[in-house]
């Protein structure tokens, strides 16, 4: 009996220690008292029903635990404190805020996964610019996940330095910066006492480009400068695109590999095939073409993977597109090899202007004759670009409750405006399709107005969602006035006249 009571109590005592929360659970009773505490903190106000922020919750907990001893994080239960949630502004679930000694410091608008938010906070934690005041700080400052900026300076708080630290305190979300003094390390680094150094990841080091760059010697130290020149070298040939960084990396000419990248578990696994893209990508960046490299994880990035029509599935062979930054995309359709001379074939097709643009299209549909035009990527300018049509077009999801409300009205007004000659309504589907670059679609449905004349300058539509609404739009933006169907019904003919 003993024995078995025994047992209990270490199986209870281990269950409490596993399911110990490193999030701090915070009150209208003790919140205000318990954030003063702190000189840095963030806070998740959520709602138990809210899906986001189940999908968030285990994300958040593993972030409390890596950012333990550094940066803590809270969450405040809105339907069960709303003086505290009213207090801060909060309408929508989850909303995150950073505060700062007690005080709100402002919205974090950072990653949602653990490693995203790990390395956001980390970066906001603490000074703008990390004091390194021994070679042992240096060492282990460079030897992070991250790039790392380090200023050596022979007397700190001249001009050069404060330039350099208006630059930490602008970037300070984006990259890793320090300064230093001691003369060790400014005499190995930077001997004239007024440099910048960059200092890429260890991780990524390989034989292609140096595993540091610095700041012309030549050049005056400005804020704009110092900028530039982060911006332009803080990523090399080709980086690790992660769910932190995409956001500084895409929105360019970009190729990514996408692969099994994982440096915590295989990182010699991961460099293998990053090592073949860059030996690629250089040949053809001294020869003075103009495109962006990285190396992804397939996984992470799964939704990208599809988008260019390629395999997601797990494998140890890269996939490779190139995504413009006008949207147009190119895919290597040939096998990646690891001598390199797939990826460089494709590259020079790419760069020869011999590649056909990749769409993620539905087929044509054979009949379109119904009062809404059915428009796919294969056909958009035919029908939408038509520049002698005024064009409404609806960009939906199959699954949308929203979309699915609006089809009965929206066939309702194509037949209303079928006799006329001068108008298109259409629609696509967006989840299945390629949107064009100039049609931003973030929610469904999403309509827009292409004028006739001006198909580059689309407008959002804002309006009702009524048959009239929709009408009196088109009576005040079409470029002819419309023809509309009479509703009325035919009327009787006199007994004379039959």
């Amino acid at each position: 009996m003993a024995r078995s009571l025994l047992l209990s109590a270490l199986f209870l005592v281990a269950a409490s220690t596993a399911w110990a929360s490193d999030v701090i659970d915070l009150t209208d009773d003790d919140f205000d008292r318990t954030i003063s505490q702190y000189e840095m903190i963030l806070v998740e106000f959520f709602a138990p029903w809210c899906g986001h922020c189940k999908k968030l919750a285990p994300e958040y907990e593993e972030a409390a635990t890596k950012l333990k001893g550094t940066v803590s994080l809270a969450k405040v239960d809105c339907t069960a404190n709303s003086n505290t949630c009213n207090k801060y502004g909060v309408s929508g679930y989850p909303t995150l805020k950073i505060f700062r000694n007690g005080e709100e410091s402002g919205a974090y608008d950072g990653p949602r996964n653990a490693d995203g938010i790990v390395s956001t906070l980390k970066k906001q934690a603490g000074p703008a610019s990390v004091d390194l005041k021994s070679v042992e700080e240096f060492d282990k400052f460079i030897s992070d996940t991250d790039a790392s900026v380090v200023g050596f300076f022979r007397s700190l708080y001249d001009t050069a330095h404060s330039e350099y630290l208006k630059v930490a305190n602008t970037l300070r979300e984006k990259y890793r910066f320090a300064h230093t003094d001691e003369n060790e390390l400014v005499d190995k680094y930077d001997s004239n006492g007024e440099g910048v150094v960059l200092f890429r990841p260890p991780r990524l080091s390989n034989k292609f480009e140096d595993s540091s760059v610095s700041f012309p010697a030549d050049e005056k130290i400005t804020t704009h400068k110092i900028k530039k020149f982060i911006q332009d070298n803080i990523f090399g040939i080709c980086p690790h695109m992660t769910e932190d960084n995409r956001e500084l990396i895409q929105g360019k000419d970009l190729l990514v590999a996408y692969y099994d990248v994982d440096y915590e578990k295989n990182p010699k696994g991961s460099n293998y095939w990053r090592n073949r893209v860059m030996m690629v990508a250089k040949k053809f960046l001294d020869a003075g073409h103009k495109l962006n490299f990285a190396v992804a994880n397939r996984k992470s990035f799964a939704h990208e993977v599809t988008e260019f029509g390629l395999d997601g599935s797990a494998g140890d062979i890269p996939v490779v597109g190139i995504k413009s930054a006008k949207g147009e995309k190119y895919v290597m359709q040939e096998e990646f090899t690891r001598d390199g001379k797939a990826l460089e074939r494709f590259l020079q097709d790419y760069f020869d202007g011999k590649l056909k643009k990749y769409l993620k299209s539905e087929p044509v549909p054979q009949n379109n004759d119904g009062p809404v035009k059915v428009v796919v990527a294969e056909n958009f300018d035919e029908i939408v670009n038509d520049e002698s049509k005024d064009v409404l077009i609806e960009f939906y999801a199959p699954w949308c409750g929203h979309c699915k409300n609006l089809e009965p009205k929206y066939k309702e007004l194509g037949e209303k405006l079928g006799n006329d000659p001068n108008i298109i309504i259409a629609k696509m589907d967006a989840t299945a399709n390629d949107v064009p670059s100039h049609y931003e679609v973030r929610g469904f449905p999403t309509i827009y107005f292409a004028p006739a004349g001006s198909k580059q300058s689309p407008k959002r539509y804002e309006g009702g969602r009524e048959v009239s609404d929709f009408l009196g739009y088109l009576k005040k933006e079409a470029t002819n006035p419309p023809v509309v169907k009479d509703d009325e019904k035919p009327k009787k003919k006199k007994k004379e006249e039959l």
